[in-house]
């Protein structure tokens, strides 16, 4: 990466219909002045004028210099808004003060280097305009000190324009997550935080704001998601000096983030998008999706999921005309849910057993999916590796495997509490019988489970919280069992649709969007979704006209039609179909 003279004054990042114009002029911190639409080949004066324009005056009652958002704001340097560090050696050094030391740049990427000599704190700030017009940003900081530096908070950070001054995000539960929440962005924060060890059913996916009344097709609006896949937070700002902002971060819990001296950390990225209306806001999040090498390429497969076909009682009979009757009618993968493993007659026992119940399948898994290829259709399984019930040999064996902060179980949730994989033990154990049962079928597809919030999240009593370890744990994971197993599709499932970022969906297949398959309740969860995942990733399934989740009736047309906008997939026994039906 090229490094600018040390009197560049201004750099302008272009790319994609994107511009970023970030201020170095000295005698104030480096700040974004624009970001949003290509302001083409505008000369240097011009960019200049822009950056001294978007500084502030002088407030009566406040500083002697009104400190404006810094791309590394921090309480020393006199910003009065959210910082972007938090932290303290003890109690002590809080007050840090980054001065820029070093930048390079090329025309769509900027990489900022601050120190705090006198705190022995380094940050680095990346910034790159993509290729698809989107924004992606992160913050670094590291403790060149002796002691260690806890890290309360680390936020990245992107300014809005003076008229975005309506914001819209999304909230919901179980069987209606993404539903749509519009409010004046007025002054103050509106913050979403995420303190369930995942995003969460009622968590934001994309929060934006916008010039009031933006829709879909009109308006100017930006918006920003982060992709993180843990313990979240992202919030919108307005200050009284007519600033406003979006920024986003881990949320870290106490004493989570310890560094010690070389040791680092960085934020999750910051994703933001801008666009005259929200679905081209959305556009620019499915083309940087789509650009990846790993992203899907190759026609979705119709999925079948046998869950609410047979649920828990898993007899071959049964399972085999289920796949015959899924061949008749075109569908091409086949999955095997939840209730194929040890001791898993219902959702109270069994999980992290994860080997197969000769009791149930006697000839084990080969039966089903060896038919099931035979014709010539993909075989999928259920698994929840990151779970454990304690009624399992499992949890019996390996008490000490179990997250929690107490000598007592955290509180559970489907009788089911979470594994540490944090412990290295623990990760090679579920690494080891996944890749066995992976290596013995000819599994092409999982569906990855995660079906209940972490609470209490720590290594033991009196041990340390976990959350941040859990999911770097969980990325690992995914990607090591790809990696062993080339071609491999995993979809990620949480109770639903409570863990839909962009953290796991740079590793996985698809989301599943939602637990409730009522097409009426699935327009809205669909649509916001769709801001930021790409279609082809978000699992849509067709299922009976009597819904099972809502008890709505419902013309097989128009779940047919709902389903077809992305994933498409049937969660039916098709075995009762008629004619007319199929």
């Amino acid at each position: 990466m090229p490094v600018l003279p040390s009197d560049e004054t201004v750099i302008h990042l272009r790319s994609g219909g994107t511009s970023v114009v970030v201020d170095l002029q000295p005698d104030t911190a480096p700040a974004i002045a624009h970001w949003g639409a290509d302001l083409g080949d505008a000369p240097h004066e011009t960019l200049v004028s822009l950056a001294t324009a978007s500084r502030l005056q002088r407030v009566s009652g406040g500083l002697d210099r009104t400190v404006r958002l810094g791309v590394v704001g921090t309480a020393a340097s006199g910003w009065a808004g959210t910082p972007t560090l938090e932290g303290h050696r003890d109690g002590e050094d809080v007050g840090a003060l980054f001065a820029l030391t070093d930048l390079r740049a090329t025309e769509d990427t900027l990489e900022l280097h601050f120190t705090d000599s006198e705190m022995q704190l380094s940050a680095r700030y990346e910034l790159r305009v993509t290729a698809s017009g989107l924004v992606r940003a992160r913050t670094t900081v590291r403790n060149d000190g002796a002691g260690v530096y806890t890290v309360q908070a680390l936020h990245t950070t992107l300014p809005l324009p003076w008229d975005a001054t309506e914001i819209l995000d999304t909230t919901g539960r179980h069987l209606r997550e993404r539903s749509a929440q519009r409010h004046e962005l007025t002054f103050g924060t509106h913050v979403r935080e995420s303190r369930r060890g995942r995003p969460g059913a009622d968590f934001t996916l994309l929060l934006a704001a916008g010039t009031p009344g933006f829709g879909f097709e009109r308006g100017t609006v930006h918006g920003a998601h982060l992709a993180w896949s843990g313990n979240s937070r992202i919030f919108a700002e307005r200050m009284p000096t007519g600033e406003s902002f979006l920024g986003a971060g881990e949320l870290y819990l106490p004493g989570e983030i310890r560094l010690a001296q070389g040791e680092e950390i960085s934020s999750p990225e910051l994703l933001g998008s801008w666009g005259d209306g929200l679905d081209e806001l959305a556009v620019r999040f499915h083309e940087e999706w789509r650009a990846r090498p790993q992203h899907p390429t190759r026609p979705r497969p119709i999925t079948l999921n046998t869950w609410e076909a047979v649920y828990f009682d898993h007899r071959l009979p049964k399972l085999i005309a289920l796949a015959d009757a899924a061949a008749e009618i075109g569908v091409e993968r086949y999955v095997l849910d939840d209730g194929w493993f040890r001791h898993r007659r219902d959702d109270t026992a069994g999980l992290g057993d994860w080997y197969v119940d000769d009791t149930v399948w006697p000839g084990g898994l080969h039966p089903i999916a060896d038919h099931v290829v035979a014709k010539g259709m993909e075989f999928g399984l259920w698994f929840e590796p990151e779970m454990v019930n304690p009624d399992s040999d499992l949890a019996r064996s390996h008490p000490d495997w179990i997250l929690r902060g107490r000598t007592d179980l955290p509180p559970s949730a489907r009788q089911q509490q979470v594994l540490n994989l944090a412990h290295p033990e623990a990760y090679a154990y579920i690494r080891q019988v996944i890749s066995d049962i992976l290596a013995a079928y000819p599994i092409s597809y999982v569906k990855w489970d995660h079906n209940r919030d972490l609470v209490d999240a720590a290594a033991g009593p009196g041990g340390a919280a976990r959350v941040h370890a859990q999911t770097l744990a969980v990325y690992r994971l995914i990607d090591e069992l790809k990696a062993a197993h080339p071609g491999l599709e995993i979809e990620s499932c949480a109770s639903g649709g409570a863990r839909v970022d962009l953290g796991i969906l740079d590793r996985t297949d698809r989301i599943w969007t939602s637990d409730c398959l009522d097409p009426v309740e699935r327009l809205e969860n669909q649509r916001y979704t769709a801001l930021v995942v790409p279609p082809e990733m978000m699992g849509m399934h067709l299922t009976t006209p009597h819904v099972h989740s809502t008890g709505r009736t419902v013309s097989l047309s128009l779940s047919g039609a709902v389903a077809l906008f992305g994933h498409f997939g049937i969660e039916w026994d098709v075995t009762t179909l008629s004619e007319t039906d199929a």
